[in-house]
């Protein structure tokens, strides 16, 4: 046991500091290889640089290990290349589930379908994403400088957004939760991210309880429920896998609901669409 603990003591922290790109690489890789984001949650990135940046300012106060304060810097790198990537290759309205599909729906929320205000993070125009994130930045850049001399106070708005920082972070999987739910599928959702969030979960609550370096108890307390949530997203992927399904999927999703179907000969300058449409083959559809 005591082998394990020192092992996990020196490989954890550098685990963690590359379980970034070693995690997220391969959805941006797969996005752009397919130029098409369709069905990917966008709120995975607003969380986790959200979460990442909160963490850094949460350090001055805390003093946490090393690591994870690299590892939050690496966040922030490879979300705003994975934010990048989904703004680039989303779907267009006009494409099949454009306009409807996650996360670009522009009107209602992914997880609840109810509108979010100001329709917040399904903006159309990308401009308005960096704008949040920079503010944001600014903002909390503001706020140590102002309370960083008053140690009273600053020591509980450090413990403040340190909790709110690690609490985001925490519902990171629940979007895709409840995508996967809605949608009963998990297409579009690599696998290899799945993967990554649960052997990183099992080697995170380890080191956290066993780590002799200071590790304060809302990474502890956070981890085990973002280990839960994971764990409930390996038990979808399950159930559902990675393709489509015909049940799952409501009236509305479909992108020519309403329209009665007619019979039509086959040409042969297409291919038929499930309505008798002809596309030309040209034409791509998601």
């Amino acid at each position: 046991m005591g082998f394990l603990v020192t092992l996990t003591g020196y490989a954890a922290p550098v685990l963690l500091v590359l379980s970034p790109f070693l995690t997220y690489t391969d959805q941006a890789v797969s996005m752009h290889r397919a130029k098409s984001s369709a069905g990917f949650s966008l709120d995975i990135p607003l969380i986790m640089l959200v979460a990442s940046i909160f963490r850094i300012f949460y350090y001055p106060g805390a003093k946490y290990d090393t690591a994870l304060l690299v590892q939050s810097v690496c966040n922030i790198i490879i979300q705003v290349v994975l934010l990048k990537v989904a703004l680039d290759h989303r779907p267009s309205p006009s494409s099949r589930g454009g306009e409807a599909a996650v996360p670009f729906s522009g009107t209602h929320d992914s997880m609840s379908g109810v509108q979010r205000p100001y329709n917040f993070w399904r903006w159309r125009s990308p401009k308005p994403y960096w704008q949040f994130l920079m503010y944001l930045v600014v903002s909390l850049a503001a706020l140590e400088l102002l309370l960083a001399p008053f140690e009273a106070v600053y020591s509980g708005y450090s413990v403040l957004i340190g909790y709110v920082g690690l609490g985001v972070e925490a519902t990171l999987p629940l979007p895709q939760l409840f995508t996967n739910a809605r949608t009963r599928s998990c297409r579009g959702f690599r696998v290899s991210i799945l993967a990554s969030w649960l052997v990183a979960d099992a080697m995170k609550m380890f080191w956290f309880f066993t780590a002799t370096t200071e590790i304060p108890w809302a990474f502890k307390l956070c981890g085990i429920f973002q280990a839960t949530c994971d764990a409930l997203l390996g038990v979808q992927y399950l159930m559902y896998g990675d393709h489509g399904s015909s049940m799952g999927r409501s009236q509305q999703d479909w992108p020519y609901a309403g329209i009665k179907p007619h019979i039509s000969r086959p040409s042969t300058s297409g291919r038929q669409t499930p309505v008798g449409r002809r596309i030309p083959l040209e034409e791509k559809a998601f």
